[in-house]
């Protein structure tokens, strides 16, 4: 899953997106309000991280112009600011969830799976598709109670797929999801791995809708 980061401090933006990419998240980065405000694909986001004190702007107008545009990506809130007052401004803004700097990054990833069942309609991370079930906290996947092995990558884009199944994927939107804006990106690299995830969970499952992409088949 992929996610913004707005944060100004370029050594915690660091630690925190090695934490992230460590954990299968695709990481951009915004340090400024301006380059965060019209950051391309936010409603393709899994979440945005949203520090307040930002350098050039306040981090709750940046929220409230989001929202005004109809951005609908949850948007987590991480700062120092701690008061019930700015917890509230936050919330009332427009934010889905308010964390008070210094956190535990378990508890951080496991706010963040909790946005995401929020967004999808669901009460548990568990995906579970014609027999197909993956487990993202516990990054296990089954086909009909039988364990897979996948690599990370292979495990990123059975996500992106359970998440939407049914739904024509175009390779672009595939890239956007599984990999940083910094990232070297090809088309064929999406062939490669969805034609590396065919072998282990059978090709009747994702079909190839030719000059559109790729549908996983419910």
């Amino acid at each position: 899953m992929r996610v913004l980061l707005v944060e100004d401090d370029p050594e915690l933006g660091r630690r925190l997106g090695d934490r992230l990419r460590a954990a299968d998240y695709a990481v951009d980065l915004a340090t400024t309000a301006a380059e965060a405000r019209h950051w391309p694909d936010l409603d393709n986001m899994a979440a945005i991280i949203l520090d307040l004190g930002l350098p050039d702007g306040d981090g709750i107008e940046l929220l409230k112009a989001w929202r005004g545009e109809r951005i609908a990506c949850p948007i987590l809130i991480l700062t120092a600011r701690g008061s019930w007052q700015d917890k509230v401004e936050g919330l009332n803004a427009g934010a889905d969830d308010f964390v008070v700097k210094p956190v535990r990054f378990e508890e951080l990833q496991a706010r963040l799976h909790a946005l995401s069942r929020r967004h999808l309609g669901k009460r548990d991370s568990t995906l579970e598709v014609n027999g197909l079930r993956l487990d993202p906290v516990g990054r296990t996947v089954e086909d009909n109670g039988a364990p897979i092995a996948l690599s990370r990558k292979e495990f990123g884009l059975l996500h992106l797929f359970l998440r939407r199944a049914g739904q024509v994927l175009p390779q672009g939107d595939i890239l956007e999801d599984l990999y940083d804006l910094e990232a070297e990106r090809e088309l064929n690299t999406v062939e490669v791995l969805v034609g590396r995830l065919r072998r282990k969970i059978g090709r009747d499952r994702i079909s190839t809708i030719r000059g559109m992409g790729y549908r996983f088949e419910k």
